[in-house]
């Protein structure tokens, strides 16, 4: 419920401070003297369009501020904290507007965007008069009130739960569309890599071990001449073993004649050529260690060519090429499987495509039930509201080919307002007066389904009076029992029937320095005597006072 609002240079409110109850209170006062204003405060509190002309004259800016109380499972808590705003005992709507049009929104001390506010002030209130653009007059609200009434909750939520099933599924076949799709497009290009890259049959880390063999090879291609020069040196025709090992076996024949003049040449000689055979030894192992073969290079070389032509075609390393050919090798296992896939997802689809028709099928067959009694219901508040001629039409169009969260049926309250008249949008077929009518009939039968807590209509008896103002009264006070009401009224009867009696007056400030809007809550004689009024007109008789009298007392 709504506890309290405090208004701050507001138009004509420069100060105002209200605290309300639950149940039914109305609100009274000549015209002109600011219940609008009041009004337009509250609906800017609640998230309204602000306007720089709200502000008071001469003040940087206004404030409004709402206090409400909320249930602990209500719908905009939820709201609050999927917001991250603090879920305190009580909701408190804050709104400030400056005089250069700015506006801030607070929620609970918190800054919020205006939409947000709007969101959580429209869960919470509803305002209703005869030119009201929201609410039930938005066919945007009309199928959720329908579900309300209906009680139709666990079937809303399935149709919400298998649409959501069917959106993936269907998500599911377009992505699997686009594989097979992109699959198709690079498939010869994808098949002729497999084929190269599959010959070609890279290996992560070959290119740097075939780098390191060439540089090898190509150091012992370089070395190979120096090497066949020491051998020809050493073992060519003139190589010096033979002739020094025949110098020492002359040498040593005469040695065995007795001339030992040359033993120690000999000894020399025998050196030297021990030394020559282990030069030709290291000789020997480092022609075996070199051993060059030219088509060895020229493989390794053809072999590092091909691997990084290859690379460079395909925008990678060499050892990317292996990840490269993985790639194309998916592609044409996606291609080959991906039909099949495809096959099963849509099947999958067409499940989910059934679920749904037959989740949406069942909600729409609970709206049509619910529909006829809506209308029943609604039909029989209408005659005590001088409409009893008028017909409530609930127009639910059924079109079976829509998917949507909320499933097939496009609902919408359309009103006859006299017999061979046409049918139409209540907003455009009820006159003003007739529309408040019809409003306060659905509030009354929706009120315990789904209805905001609180209620307010603004002057909704204009135009009725005596019997169809009472009529009014009592729907009301019987909105009443459940949620609070607010009525700002000119009738009698309505203002006879509510719980608490506040009067809207206008006071002169200062000997006529500034005119404000002051609210004043009425006591049992100044309530009697302002309902007079109400009866009377400007000049309030006895008369007056005692059917004012009788008026409170018939009703309690």
């Amino acid at each position: 419920m709504l506890n309290a609002l405090s208004v701050r240079n507001i138009v004509l409110i420069d100060q105002l401070d209200l605290a309300l109850d639950a149940g039914m209170t109305v609100l009274t006062g000549e015209t002109g003297a600011g219940k609008s204003i009041l009004l337009d405060a509250l609906a800017l509190a609640l998230g309204g369009r602000g306007d720089a002309s709200l502000v008071r004259q001469g003040q940087e800016s206004g404030q409004v501020v709402a206090v409400l109380e909320l249930a602990a499972d209500h719908p905009a808590r939820a709201l609050l904290r999927d917001n991250a705003i603090a879920d305190d005992e009580d909701v408190i709507l804050r709104r400030v507007q400056f005089a250069d049009g700015r506006t801030r929104a607070f929620i609970n001390d918190q800054p919020v965007s205006a939409s947000l506010l709007q969101k959580v002030g429209s869960q919470i209130i509803e305002i209703h008069g005869q030119h009201d653009d929201r609410a039930l007059v938005d066919v945007a609200t009309h199928r959720a009130a329908l579900d309300a009434f209906g009680e139709l909750t666990a079937e809303v939520a399935a149709v919400r739960q298998t649409w959501a099933s069917l959106v993936e599924a269907q998500q599911a076949v377009e992505e699997q569309r686009g594989l097979v799709a992109e699959a198709l497009a690079a498939e010869d290009y994808a098949r002729h890599s497999v084929e190269e890259l599959g010959k070609l049959a890279p290996a992560i880390g070959e290119e740097e071990e075939l780098a390191e063999r060439r540089q090898q090879l190509q150091q012992a291609e370089k070395a190979s001449a120096d090497v066949v020069e020491i051998d020809e040196i050493l073992n060519g025709p003139n190589a010096p073993t033979p002739a020094l090992a025949s110098l020492m076996r002359r040498l040593m024949r005469k040695i065995d004649g007795g001339t030992s003049l040359f033993q120690p040449i000999v000894e020399a000689l025998d050196a030297s050529l021990e030394v020559l055979d282990r030069t030709n030894d290291a000789l020997e192992d480092l022609k075996r260690e070199m051993a060059f073969d030219p088509g060895e290079l020229e493989a390794v070389e053809e072999r590092l060519f091909a691997l990084r032509a290859a690379a460079r075609k395909h925008q990678t390393t060499c050892d990317g090429l292996v990840e490269v050919l993985a790639k194309y090798q998916g592609d044409l296992e996606t291609l080959q499987s991906g039909e099949s896939r495809l096959r099963a997802l849509e099947a999958a689809e067409a499940a989910a495509r059934a679920h749904y028709r037959e989740a949406a099928e069942a909600l729409s067959a609970g709206r049509a039930r619910t529909g006829k009694a809506l209308c029943k219901a609604v039909e029989a508040e209408l005659p005590d509201l001088k409409l009893g001629a008028a017909k409530f039409i609930v127009d639910h169009q059924a079109d079976t080919a829509r998917v949507a969260a909320t499933g097939f049926d496009q609902i919408a309250f359309h009103v006859q307002t006299n017999p061979g008249t046409a049918a139409g949008p209540l907003l455009k077929v009820a006159s003003g007066g007739e529309l408040s009518r019809f409003l306060l009939a659905l509030k009354v039968v929706l009120a315990d389904r789904g209805s905001a807590p609180v209620l307010i209509f603004d002057e909704i008896d204009t135009g009725v009076g005596g019997a169809v103002a009472d009529a009014i009264g009592r729907r009301l006070a019987r909105l009443a029992d459940g949620v609070q009401v607010l009525t700002v009224t000119h009738a009698p009867q309505v203002a006879a029937r509510a719980q608490r009696h506040l009067l809207i007056e206008k006071q002169m400030v200062e000997e006529g320095a500034f005119m404000r809007t002051h609210v004043r809550p009425l006591d049992r004689p100044a309530r009697q005597e302002e309902v007079a009024r109400m009866l009377a007109g400007a000049e309030i008789t006895n008369e007056a006072r005692a059917a004012a009298k009788k008026l409170l007392g018939a009703v309690g």
